[in-house]
């Protein structure tokens, strides 16, 4: 069973984080507080007690997110099923959509922020490596003395293993901003030991720009996540990419180049050979989404030649 003390919902951020200040060891920030009870069972026989649950979800200011300039601002109450609605979003964020689709059900994406998936730092999770492609920073704010500061990580530095981060003791994750890829095809391909419900074994995510013609990569980002400690960037399959006409024989050549990068504890060669494939279809799958947009039809079709 899992216990509270004290239930605390703060209406301002700076509320918020004079409590924080002053909880007790082992007191816990939540938003969408899906992570809560399977964090409470791994690997635990008994009861959990946590002194503190301070509940951010009515913090002014958390909820939405706006366009700044080629960045998306999405603050900490952004929950994954805004990125199947929202048609901005689905518009500047082309691979979130298909992420929130593998997401869980209706009814945890509805609670789950994107900003909670991140802090989680789980290996699994599937929000880090779309934010990873979208080269995505979050931020953090902490009191100091009586004012408010904010710093901000990217989120490839921010995660640092299993369950660890960069946040400090008395920091609270505020806002996710990413990149705006608007005109890119986006994909995100993913597999676990079951159909429904499913965390993830390897997954992987991709944004793809061509030029006006359909034939050149303009720009590629590919990220992985599943596959070791924490999800990785395919910096060197991307410079690959760029510059290049897409064909099926340049598709299996970088297809064959992430094996190299799994590094899980368990089912090794599984992996490997799920990551062959998942690299391959990813990048199809985000020139088929171009040609779905109506944007660069020759693209999927110079594949497929």
């Amino acid at each position: 069973m899992l216990y509270c003390d004290t239930y605390l919902q703060p209406a301002t951020l700076r509320e918020a984080l004079e409590l924080l200040r002053v909880a007790p060891e082992g007191s816990r920030v939540v938003a969408g507080a899906t992570d809560l009870l399977p964090w409470a069972r791994d690997g635990r026989g008994g009861d959990v007690q946590v002194p503190h649950l301070i509940d951010i979800t009515r913090v002014d200011g958390f909820s939405g997110w706006r366009l700044e300039g080629e960045r998306v601002r999405l603050n900490a109450g952004t929950v994954y099923q805004e990125f199947l609605e929202d048609p901005d979003l689905v518009r500047l964020l082309p691979n979130m959509p298909q992420c929130a689709a593998w997401f869980a059900d209706d009814q945890i994406r509805r609670q789950a922020t994107l900003i909670g998936n991140i802090v989680n730092a789980s290996p699994a999770g599937d929000g880090l490596p779309p934010m990873l492609t979208l080269n995505a920073t979050i931020e953090v704010a902490r009191l100091d003395g009586d004012r408010v500061q904010t710093r901000s990580v990217p989120v490839e530095a921010f995660v640092t293993g299993p369950g660890r981060t960069l946040l400090q003791p008395g920091e609270i994750a505020t806002a996710v901003t990413c990149d705006a890829v608007e005109g890119y095809g986006g994909s995100f391909q993913k597999v676990g030991l079951r159909r429904s419900l499913v965390i993830s074994a390897v997954c992987c995510a991709a944004l793809v720009k061509t030029d006006a013609k359909g034939r050149l990569v303009e720009d590629a980002r590919l990220a992985l996540g599943g596959v070791g400690p924490r999800p990785i960037r395919l910096r060197d399959i991307e410079e690959m990419l760029r510059g290049k006409e897409l064909t099926r024989d340049l598709i299996a050549k970088v297809s064959l180049l992430p094996a190299r990068h799994v590094a899980s504890r368990s089912r090794v060669e599984y992996r490997r050979a799920v990551v062959q494939g998942f690299v391959g279809s990813a990048i199809e799958d985000a020139l088929a989404a171009l040609c779905v947009c109506g944007t660069h039809s020759t693209a999927k079709e110079a594949v497929d030649a």
